[in-house]
């Protein structure tokens, strides 16, 4: 992306053979009688291309165009023919104008205009964009991040055999960004916020969205290695051994009937006088059938996707460290796959986790608390941290509650809910406060262990009871809880969200840590 001072009077940039289209600014009108109201560059291309842009809207979009966020309506200027005696004012720039619907022109909308950009100019060599030149520092970063997440496709596995390797060394969506020309100035940091988060957004949409048959948990280690290694990050990689040696009884047990077993990835970012360390732990489940207590057909199809929490957990430490975050973190990802067979763990069986708590099963399908508390456990024990967060497509019931437009956030303490609100506020990745409701710990009483890890009786408030429990390996620790199961998937494209792995989550958390103190 290239950032270039001046107006649409003095881009160099428009007559570069290079560039397809303008892009300027509109907003709806004052009154149902008036017209579409110019903003950042309007006014200036119609001084330069010679030609009344309000009345070309009026004629393209008719009166569906009203200048709304995300409206969108492309001008096609007649060209000029060579050797013309009488050249059309517009001879030598691009002859395609792009007319953005921006509202009232907030954060929110600029994104959503940013991503309909991204829409209407696919497969245009180069746009020049006037649309932010008025906009806040934060429009900018929202505009730009909207552009490129909407600008996300999602990777095809064709040929004869499917690869092995999410998109490049480092995913970033550089190609996306090269398409577009900002006019503005000093917004560099803004538009390097916004791909720092774009990529990170990108990285766990590319690996959720990998099937499963090429995305195990040695293929997920390998990848979260592979890119830390190239951020020079330190990690570390338990096998099936050493996880037996260590007493993760949890994340063996989830794994226990897969022919893939499991894994757990530590990757730490450690910068100079690091203020506080936060462990991010996520869910990674590379495959869920349910186990024993298995899923129907239809719910097990987008399962490939239950492992986005421990996606946003390395996608965070990787973008941490490009940003520079000033505080420790590190990411624990314990990855199984969720099968059945002989060796599958049952109901009624008794584990004992990392901590040295025992837990009684009662549902298989709920296996992605296990091994969470096998990775809270470890986190405490072994990495010292000052704030646990902890992600994870975790329950049905937080969808169910909540949609597919929020996250279900529980903490502990309200200053970690304020921050949360706040980072949620400004990347536009949503998230409803959720109590921890006291009354409800009585489900977790069992009989013949410290814990049952699913209510014997089904009344309610599953993703609560869920987060109860997983309280319950905090050590009483600072602790926020992220239920994502609604908002990690889309069934279809919308604004900047797109169909499939939605990558949510990672902006939210990049720009939490960006702004803890």
């Amino acid at each position: 992306m290239v950032e270039t001072p001046g107006t649409v009077l003095d881009c160099p940039f428009l007559t570069d053979d290079a560039v397809s289209a303008l892009v300027v600014a509109v907003a709806p009108p004052l009154e149902e009688e008036d017209g579409l109201q110019p903003r950042a560059g309007t006014v200036d291309a119609a001084a330069r291309y010679g030609i009344d842009l309000a009345e070309l809207a009026d004629r393209s979009g008719g009166s569906s165009f009203r200048g709304a966020a995300g409206e969108v309506t492309t001008v096609d200027l007649p060209r000029t023919h060579a050797g013309a005696a009488n050249p059309l004012p517009w001879a030598g720039l691009p002859s395609t104008i792009v007319l953005l619907g921006i509202g009232a022109g907030s954060d929110l909308e600029l994104r959503r205009a940013g991503a309909a950009l991204a829409g209407a100019t696919r497969g245009l060599e180069r746009v020049v964009s006037a649309a932010t030149a008025d906009a806040t520092p934060s429009g900018v970063t929202a505009f730009v991040e909207g552009y490129l997440l909407a600008a996300y496709r999602t990777p095809r596995f064709g040929g004869l055999a499917p690869s092995r390797k999410v998109r490049g060394p480092a995913p970033d969506p550089h190609a996306a960004a090269e398409q577009l020309v900002l006019l503005g100035e000093g917004a560099e940091q803004q538009i390097l916020a916004a791909r720092i988060a774009a990529s990170a957004t990108w990285l766990v949409r590319d690996l959720s969205n990998t099937p499963s048959n090429i995305k195990d948990p040695a293929w997920f280690a390998q990848q979260a290695t592979g890119l830390a290694g190239a951020a020079g990050l330190e990690t570390e990689v338990l096998g099936p051994r050493e996880l037996a040696a260590k007493g993760f009884g949890g994340l063996l047990a989830v794994g226990a009937a897969s022919a893939s077993p499991p894994r757990l990835v530590t990757v730490t970012y450690v910068p100079e006088d690091a203020e506080q360390h936060v462990v991010l732990v996520g869910k990674g489940i590379t495959y869920d059938t349910g186990g024993l207590s298995i899923k129907p057909r239809e719910a097990m199809v987008p399962m490939k996707t239950d492992m986005a929490g421990a996606a946003v957990a390395l996608a965070v430490v990787l973008g941490a460290a490009e940003a520079g975050v000033r505080h420790q973190v590190t990411a624990v990802l314990p990855l199984a796959e969720n099968h059945f067979g002989a060796d599958s763990y049952r109901p009624g069986d008794v584990l004992r986790t990392y901590s040295g708590r025992t837990v009684e099963v009662a549902n298989t399908d709920a296996e992605g608390r296990l091994v969470l508390a096998d990775a809270l456990g470890y986190a405490i024990a072994e990495l010292a941290p000052d704030l646990l967060i902890d992600v994870a497509t975790l329950t049905g019931a937080a969808s169910i509650g909540l949609g597919r437009g929020h996250a279900a956030l529980y903490a502990t303490a309200p200053e970690l809910v304020t921050g949360l609100e706040a980072a949620a506020a400004a990347t536009g990745e949503r998230v409803w406060h959720m109590p921890l409701v006291e009354d409800y710990t009585s489900a977790l009483r069992s009989t013949v262990a410290d814990l049952r890890h699913v209510p014997l009786e089904a009344g309610g408030g599953g993703s609560i009871t869920a987060a109860l429990f997983l309280r319950e390996f905090t050590g009483g620790l600072p602790w926020v809880h992220l239920d994502i199961a609604g908002p990690a998937r889309a069934t279809s494209s919308r604004h900047e969200v797109t169909e499939g792995a939605t990558g949510y989550g990672a902006r939210l958390l990049l720009r939490y840590l960006t702004d803890l103190r």
